[in-house]
């Protein structure tokens, strides 16, 4: 089976194990039934920015041309510095992407893929962003009306937990015994007042399980940046990744805008 296109981040559905789809192009490739079976992925050396759709010899942050990686709002210093965002004083690069993607309900979360971490998401983006992230275990820790107030909470936070996940951990199944619950209530008692009014009683703790047949002992990030062709058998797809028998993972998101051949062996 052979499918051609661009290629972008992939989509989840959260049920007893996460359920994959691979866009590229116009179609979307379930991916799961594929795991154990040869995948092979070509580069045809061409990307298109997934903001205007223009040819770029470069990608920039996960996808952008220079230009719109410069100008886009998707591309905003607030998207990796929430704290930073000023859409709540009417600064953005765009008013109607704001209302939607910094104006809107967020939370403040804990999350075990191999490490804790914190982090913040908008509210809607649950549990798409656990997934994305290849977390087992996800609790809430507080809910805000902005972009801006949450990457507050989540700035204090990181003086007691990392805001980084330990992707290779993650994808070798490495795992910390976390008690979620007790570390949301000492989250929430290192805030101050003025922040911690946003913290909720919400105790539910989301397991997220993943289709992995085999984990990798080591694992090697590979890229085509320096490859043109990335094959292997599926043992697993966790996060952003896909996982290969030869130890290989491959960040499809890293990726988006390449376009790509697609072959996979029955």
């Amino acid at each position: 089976m052979k499918y051609q296109g661009n290629i972008s981040k992939m989509k989840s559905n959260l049920t007893d194990t996460v359920e994959y789809l691979f866009p590229i192009g116009e179609q979307q490739i379930p991916l799961n039934q594929f795991i154990g079976k040869k995948i092979s992925l070509t580069y045809l050396q061409q990307i298109n920015c997934i903001a205007c759709g223009k040819k770029t010899n470069k990608s920039f942050g996960q996808g952008f041309c220079y230009t719109c990686f410069s100008e886009a709002p998707q591309a905003s210093e607030c998207v990796l510095q929430p704290d930073k965002c000023k859409a709540h004083l009417g600064i953005s690069r765009d008013n109607e992407w704001a209302q939607q993607h910094c104006l809107a309900p967020h939370v403040v979360y804990l999350a075990v893929s191999s490490n804790l971490k914190i982090g913040i998401t908008r509210l809607t983006q649950i549990p798409t962003r656990w997934i994305d992230q290849g977390a087992s275990l996800a609790i809430i820790v507080a809910q805000t009306p902005n972009r801006h107030i949450a990457g507050t909470i989540e700035k204090f936070l990181m003086q007691h937990y990392s805001d980084k996940t330990n992707w290779q951990g993650m994808l070798q199944g490495k795992s910390m015994e976390i008690d979620l619950l007790v570390e949301k209530e000492k989250a929430c008692e290192y805030l101050p007042a003025e922040l911690k009014q946003y913290c909720n009683e919400d105790e539910n703790i989301t397991q997220l399980n993943f289709p992995i047949s085999q984990f990798p002992d080591k694992v090697k990030s590979v890229t085509f940046d320096k490859i043109d062709k990335v094959e292997g058998i599926i043992t697993g797809i966790k996060g952003q990744y896909l996982i290969l028998d030869n130890s290989n993972v491959l960040n499809v998101r890293r990726h988006n805008g390449y376009l790509v051949e697609l072959d996979i062996t029955e």
